[in-house]
């Protein structure tokens, strides 16, 4: 007897694998919000919707991409890129764990409004219940961009509750300790059976259990974007906690594959201000795969994070990850510093 989700951790794999290698353009263009999004986006997005239609044509999917710029007539140059590389990964050799009923091989190729189409496959709005696979085809676009880390994210939920998560990290040494060895990994968790590492490759699977909590050694992950968390918070956190240890920092979910291998002790993401709400995508597939390594996720509430808002997580309380003996004691020093804040602005 199968294990549960056996064929969508199979499927997440192979997609977040094969989109892993497309993802070497950095041809770009600016969204309405002033981030850049690239062709590798574009085009990974396009493939792993084309073969979730293919693998679970009832599934729905919230992508981070939309193709409205791409189909303006000033989209015209990153279109017909897109169309080159979304083509070269759909028909290429076909290797470990891909099939051609997903919809690649030989004989696969689309064309520009197919892929524009597949691209858009991904807008739907999010919800409470039912087969949901949430995409971010490239995390920490900037890090990208410099050479440095990023991530294929890709997270299958039902009823809102994220049941097997990836991450593709092509950038991330096998071993932090040698940083210029071997690099490319995958991160895989489904919930209830743990989680692993395995080389991008294919070869060597690597059980991932968080080691306990130790002041001596512990840690923060910090994004490298100050306008994506509050680092000043983070430092006033780590001051309380008697931390002495330099954080490390780094873009995309690699943080959280970071952490449940246990090259650091927590991943913080604490809100720099007003309005912002945190994307779906940018946290269910890292989330399990902590937490199926024996950490927690949750916010400075100590909730766990709700998948089931929509697009994104709500009211942003904040993003806490960390080794299961460690979250009340980090908890108790969030809460205490935030509340501190909160009083000090208050009387500002």
């Amino acid at each position: 007897m199968s294990l549960p989700f056996a064929a969508e951790k199979q499927f997440a794999i192979s997609a977040v694998r094969r989109a892993c290698t497309l993802t070497s353009s950095n041809e770009t263009l600016t969204k309405g919000d002033k981030s850049p999004v690239t062709v590798g986006d574009f085009s990974a997005q396009a493939l792993i919707n084309i073969m979730l239609h293919h693998a679970f044509p009832a599934d729905l999917i919230v992508g981070e991409e939309d193709a409205a710029d791409l189909r303006a007539e000033t989209g015209l140059g990153l279109r017909n890129r897109i169309v080159e590389l979304a083509n070269e990964a759909l028909t290429g050799e076909l290797g470990q764990g891909d099939y051609a009923e997903w919809g690649i091989g030989p004989g696969s190729e689309q064309t520009a409004e197919q892929l524009m189409d597949a691209i858009d496959r991904g807008n739907y709005q999010g919800g409470r219940s039912g087969r949901m696979w949430t995409i971010d085809p490239i995390d920490g676009t900037k890090g990208f961009l410099r050479g440095e880390q990023y991530a294929v994210c890709l997270a299958f939920l039902v009823d809102a509750k994220v049941q097997v998560g990836v991450l593709g990290c092509p950038n991330l040494p096998i071993d932090m300790s040698k940083p210029d060895g071997e690099k490319g990994c995958l991160f895989v968790a489904v919930r209830g059976q743990g989680a692993q590492q395995i080389k991008l490759s294919g070869a060597d699977p690597i059980p991932l259990s968080m080691p306990p909590y130790s002041p001596s050694t512990f840690n923060f992950l910090e994004s490298v974007e100050a306008a994506h968390a509050s680092l000043s918070t983070n430092d006033k956190i780590s001051s309380l906690m008697g931390i002495t240890r330099p954080p490390i920092r780094m873009d995309s979910q690699a943080k959280y594959a970071c952490l449940a291998r246990g090259d650091g002790g927590a991943y913080m993401r604490m809100p720099t201000g007003v309005g912002y709400r945190e994307k779906i995508w940018d946290h269910a597939a890292g989330s399990l795969i902590v937490e199926e390594s024996g950490g927690i996720v949750s916010n400075s509430r100590g909730e766990p994070l709700d998948f089931g808002l929509g697009r994104t997580l709500g009211e942003n309380y904040g993003v806490i990850a960390t080794v299961k003996d460690a979250h009340a004691r980090l908890l108790e020093v969030v809460q205490q510093v935030t509340a501190a804040d909160v009083s000090v602005h208050s009387k500002a």
